[in-house]
């Protein structure tokens, strides 16, 4: 417990008012009264310090105070390996629990926490590094973290250059400093993330041409870790087969010859009935951004169904082996950490609930937690600040109310009323507010938008909508807020708009390729995807897209395996265990999906 309070009272740049500050011992440090150490430094720094609160942050200290060899009441250690600036900013950590953490003493600060074994300025140094990285420093900090041993923060560097690889592939002069080990690794790893193999081929044509003369004899081996068959056919065969490297080196014909017979034979292999298998050649990377639905309803019936959608081979699969979260539809979902908590909705399809699931997707497990102040079923739901807000729905209670939930306290509150009363609407974060958009009240759809502020408990309305809509879902992207698909009491086929913030203004964009009386949308990398669901006859049918940003046009994908009405989506970022949700319906050669 003592530990924990520590670390929660540090701070980077700037002091902690908390009330376990010891400002007083601090004084009486600086005037070296009740000190019973002094630490000299081999650049002439000295500094009295009291053993005892050493002690408690630093095992080092610990260890070197409590051993046999320092027994006089005022200890005076050589300690060496650390400089005057360093020393400063630890004691201030001991004595004022903060840490004047800057871009130009974090790694040196790292370095001698690490050396001295104070693990809670190690970890806000890490939390500041990783914050700081980016596409053109994010290798250097790899190899930093290497060279000192800092297991965590070479992780976390090395889950940075995986989820932005093309950025660093294209922008990085520290990867052409890499040794080839270096780079094979990072190329052959399942956790690469890249939209099309072929910046993985540019990246080692990138690295080669560098040093060409001392490098291409590396070529044929880095080839290996390119997922040649999930090049488009066209570029393998026009720009890669014919590269003056691949004909140089024997060694690349094997590979070559595999990846052209493979291309040949997908169109056919892919009209199979049976498992295929895949070649290592052509194996999927683990996606790092899983598409979860959950639940809805078909045929009348609630549904506890969930897939989940693996974008590197566009197909969705149905989720089995983990805890039920027992039938709901027409609910909402919040993503908290690897959490997915399953909010309101209803049981029987025609009575809301106030009940609300947590389904943990790394342990796999579900557990009810607090219910909600009120009963609601087409609610609308979002995160922010780490918390999960409830707003309006459908029940026999007033649908402007909205409540927070405390994930760590698990405990709900109720926040101010909307300015408006409303169900089948939609919520989305955007600028550190949510904003909640249309609906319907009564029996009339909505075109009204409004927004909360957590800082002063006040809804604030702006700008309306272009149309008015119901079971449509809002987006946050680009900065602007996207209103997608949806109807209204007098139309079904809506267009698709965005709400500038900055010109409090609503504009048309490109409409989707496909209409659907309720959609649900979530934003992927830089694109936004959406899953709709229309019905024809009384049955339901899905249709997933997803909206290129840099060209503006719809693209049609694969569908949802389980066609259902009134199911929620949500994605889950860095999963670890993200290849458990993995497309598996076809065998990969060497047992890798």
């Amino acid at each position: 417990m003592e530990a924990n309070q520590h670390r929660s009272c540090f701070q980077v740049g700037g002091r902690c008012n908390c009330t376990e500050t010891l400002v007083p011992l601090n004084e009486l440090r600086e005037e070296n009264r009740l000190c019973d150490a002094v630490l000299r430094l081999e650049d002439g720094g000295v500094f009295p310090v009291h053993r005892v609160l050493l002690s408690m942050r630093s095992p080092y200290f610990r260890n070197l105070f409590m051993t046999k060899l320092h027994t006089s009441e005022e200890t005076d250690i050589l300690l060496r390996g650390v400089s005057s600036d360093m020393m400063t900013l630890i004691l201030d950590c001991v004595y004022f629990r903060e840490v004047g953490i800057r871009s130009y003493n974090a790694r040196q600060l790292l370095v001698t926490a690490e050396f001295l074994c104070i693990p809670d300025v190690s970890k806000l140094c890490c939390d500041f590094l990783e914050d700081a990285m980016a596409a053109e420093n994010c290798i250097g900090i790899l190899q930093f973290a290497r060279f000192h041993s800092i297991a965590d923060l070479e992780n976390r560097a090395l889950r940075f250059v995986w989820r932005h690889f093309v950025e660093v592939s294209q922008y990085s002069e520290e990867l052409l400093e890499l040794p080839v080990e270096e780079l094979q690794a990072i190329i052959e790893s399942v956790k690469l993330t890249a939209e099309e193999e072929k910046f993985v081929w540019e990246c080692i044509l990138r690295w080669i041409n560098h040093d060409s003369d001392n490098r291409k004899g590396h070529f044929a081996d880095l080839l290996k870790g390119v997922r040649l068959g999930r090049l488009d056919a066209k570029f393998f065969k026009e720009q890669v087969s014919k590269h003056r490297y691949v004909t140089e080196f024997k060694a690349c014909r094997p590979v070559i010859s595999e990846t052209l017979k493979f291309l040949d034979d997908v169109e056919s292999l892919t009209k199979e009935d049976k498992d295929l298998v895949i070649p290592r050649i052509a194996r999927p990377r683990i996606p790092q951004c899983v598409v979860f639905t959950i639940g809805g309803s078909y045929d009348g019936l609630v549904s506890d169904v969930i897939e989940a959608y693996d974008e590197r081979v566009d197909r969705w699969s149905v989720v089995e082996g983990v805890d039920s979260i027992g039938p709901r539809g027409e609910h909402g979902t919040a993503v908290v950490g690897f959490n997915i908590y399953v909010i309101g909705g209803t049981e029987n399809g025609f009575e809301g609930v106030s009940s609300c699931s947590c389904f943990n997707a790394v342990t796999k497990t579900c557990r009810e937690v607090a219910p909600m102040h009120k009963r609601r079923y087409r609610l609308m739901v979002a995160v922010l600040r780490g918390a999960v807000y409830a707003m309006g729905g459908k029940s026999s209670q007033n649908q402007r109310t909205a409540e927070r939930y405390d994930c760590k306290t698990n405990q709900w509150s109720l926040i101010a009323p909307m300015n408006t009363g409303r169900f089948n609407g939609s919520a989305a974060v955007l600028n550190d507010k949510i904003y909640v958009a249309g609906g319907c009240k009564g029996e009339k759809s909505l075109d009204s938008v409004e927004f909360y502020d957590p800082d002063t408990n006040r809804w604030t309305y702006v700008a309306r909508m272009l149309s008015r809509r119901e079971r449509f879902s809002c987006v946050a992207f680009h900065g602007c807020l996207y209103a997608l698909g949806g109807r209204n009491k007098s139309s079904s086929d809506l267009s698709t708009e965005k709400y500038d913030p900055a010109e409090d203004t609503w504009t048309e964009i490109p409409a989707m390729n496909f209409y659907a009386h309720e959609l649900n949308a979530e934003v992927i990398d830089d694109t936004i995807f959406v899953i709709g669901a229309k019905n024809i006859d009384h049955h339901f049918a899905s249709h997933v897209a997803y909206l290129n940003a840099k060209e503006n046009r719809w693209y049609q994908l694969t569908n949802t395996n389980v066609y259902r009405s009134g199911m929620s989506t949500c994605v889950i970022k860095n999963l670890p265990n993200a290849s458990d949700y993995a497309y598996k319906h076809r065998q990969i050669d060497g047992g890798e999906t």
